[in-house]
């Protein structure tokens, strides 16, 4: 299906203003008029648009560079309310909540900056894996969870939630540990069978907690996608379980990761501020990038008015989106098990949010695009709409030899240990030359995650952490699925019933013993009263 682009095509950028008093609305990018302007309660809650597309922004709200500057010395979750606040007001979340909900959440990082800049090799590397499970989802899902508990406790879905995600690796755990123990709510996470990491995998399946539910699935990734979205599509079992998403589908998670660009520009810009230099300086980023929400996340960013040049779209062997941005070719191959699994995707969904914009805002021009993607596997992109594309980002590929390659590289020349995904990003800078003190690698996981592919290129390997050590002595706990929506949608109904019931057991044996304990009380105060009695009745005796 090829699209060529028209002269009469307007390109329209995301429409920016300052929002006052009022937060930001979203829209479905498939035009339903009943997705059209929904609060950021109803999005986040809704997850998937129930027309098939993703919600986006109604406007664009911009920052001032004076602005990002007052934030400068501002701790990494006070800059976070800053930032999110711009969508997010007293309309929606009251500014005191917002602002607990993300100092809690960064709270559970192991590192004061949550994720610090560190220099090396001529370049810097954001570190975005000081998590609970070591990968930067933990930055949007720890936020997430948060949100989903507030929303639920103040009235949302009759305070029921089942959460249904799919992971190709670092999603699953992220939402784990975002999710677990949390009331009214059931996480079930859908994983490719013998396609995450041993280490991935523990880390989902040793949580005890009862809501807390692991399925692997017979096939891929993009297989778990399709059941996830599958499910959002089916009305009478979405209403039925109250469903809910994790998966970068949910707007707040791309909200969320804006806010280590903003943190990263200013750490990066720190020094040239400190020589007094008043020139704006733009920094690059390269992001190792699969379902492509962590990029996106940076074109929004720089929509808001952050000051970023490059953005760098770096893919594994599974190259889909370096094929669109340097042929335009949005074309569905096989997925090709790699070294860096979470990764290894071929039908990146937050891409639909980027096409969007890239039609100009236009949901006709988007549905005409995804139709011809779903029915051929797929899209073509010319002449200026591809000119526009390569204008937005830059990509590159590096295989498996590439990858290791840099990987020993970076542990020989510097001591510092990259994990599979986090030296595609590198690798890319390379390719493409542009390796500088302006530039920043998004360091995506840490190695320690994939000991199996880091040893490859060093070993011995660096010893782990402690936390993730400990996992190969925990107690495993998983189901396992057919690639088959009946089967998987029968799992989530059983697992919800399952929870009801036993809070509903929990809730009558809280009730019984409270009706013991006033019981108790009254006969304890009828027996304290009568002895009163008798008593003063033994007095006036007397």
């Amino acid at each position: 299906s090829k699209v060529n682009s028209q002269p009469t095509i307007l390109f329209l950028q995301i429409r920016t203003t300052e929002m006052s008093g009022a937060s930001v609305t979203y829209s479905s990018t498939r035009g339903d008029a009943s997705q059209a302007n929904l609060s950021f309660r109803e999005v986040v809650m809704r997850g998937l648009a129930h027309d098939k597309g993703l919600f986006v922004p109604d406007v664009m709200p911009s920052v001032t560079l004076e602005e990002i500057e007052s934030w400068r010395s501002l701790s990494y979750a006070d800059m976070s309310i800053k930032v999110i606040s711009k969508f997010v007001k007293e309309d929606q979340v009251p500014s005191d909540v917002l602002a607990d909900i993300i100092k809690r959440s960064c709270k559970s990082f192991r590192h004061e900056d949550v994720t610090p800049l560190k220099e090396v090799g001529g370049h810097y590397v954001l570190e975005l894996f000081h998590g609970p499970t070591f990968a930067f989802k933990d930055v949007a899902l720890q936020m997430l969870g948060n949100f989903f508990e507030y929303f639920l406790s103040t009235g949302s879905n009759g305070g029921r939630l089942a959460v249904l995600g799919a992971t190709s690796g670092d999603t699953g755990s992220a939402a784990i540990y975002g999710l677990r123990g949390k009331k009214g709510i059931d996480c079930v996470i859908l994983y490719p069978t013998g396609r995450v990491s041993e280490i991935q995998e523990r880390q989902m399946t040793t949580v005890p907690d009862a809501n807390i539910h692991c399925v692997s699935i017979d096939g891929t990734f993009d297989d778990c996608q399709d059941l996830v979205k599958a499910s959002f599509r089916d009305e009478k079992f979405r209403d039925e379980v109250k469903l809910g998403a994790v998966n970068s589908i949910n707007w707040c998670r791309v909200l969320a990761q804006t806010t280590y660009y903003f943190w990263t520009y200013l750490r990066a810009t720190d020094d040239k501020k400190k020589e007094d230099n008043d020139d704006v300086t733009k920094i690059s980023c390269s992001v190792p990038t699969g379902n492509f929400g962590d990029v996106l996340a940076g074109y929004y960013s720089k929509k808001m008015g952050l000051p970023l040049d490059k953005l760098v779209v770096a893919t594994n062997e599974n190259d889909i989106l370096h094929r669109f941005f340097s042929e335009g070719e949005y074309h569905m191959y096989d997925i090709n098990k790699t070294i860096s699994p979470s990764m290894d995707i071929c039908k990146s969904s937050n891409f639909e949010r980027y096409l969007y914009h890239l039609g100009g805002d236009d949901p006709v021009t988007l549905a005409n695009w995804m139709s011809a993607f779903e029915s051929t596997g797929k899209l073509t992109l010319t002449g200026s709409m591809l000119k526009k594309a390569k204008q937005d980002f830059m990509s590159a590929r590096a295989d498996t030899s590439m990858t290791l390659s840099i990987i020993k590289d970076y542990y020989e020349k510097y001591g510092y240990m990259l994990c599979p995904h986090s030296a595609v990003g590198v690798s890319a800078i390379h390719q493409l030359d542009l390796v500088s003190s302006t530039t920043v690698c998004l360091a995506t996981a840490h190695d320690a995650k994939f000991p199996d592919a880091c040893k490859r290129a060093v070993d011995p390997l660096p010893k782990p952490p402690p936390q993730l050590a400990s996992l190969w002595s925990m107690k495993t706990r998983s189901s396992n699925c057919p690639n088959d929506l009946k089967v998987v949608q029968s799992f989530v109904k059983k697992r919800v019933a399952e929870r009801i019931a036993g809070e509903q057991k929990k809730d009558a044996t809280r009730e019984d013993t409270m009706k013991k304990a006033a019981a108790f009380m009254i006969g304890a105060s009828v027996i304290a009263c009568a002895a009163i009695v008798t008593r003063s009745l033994l007095m006036r005796k007397r």
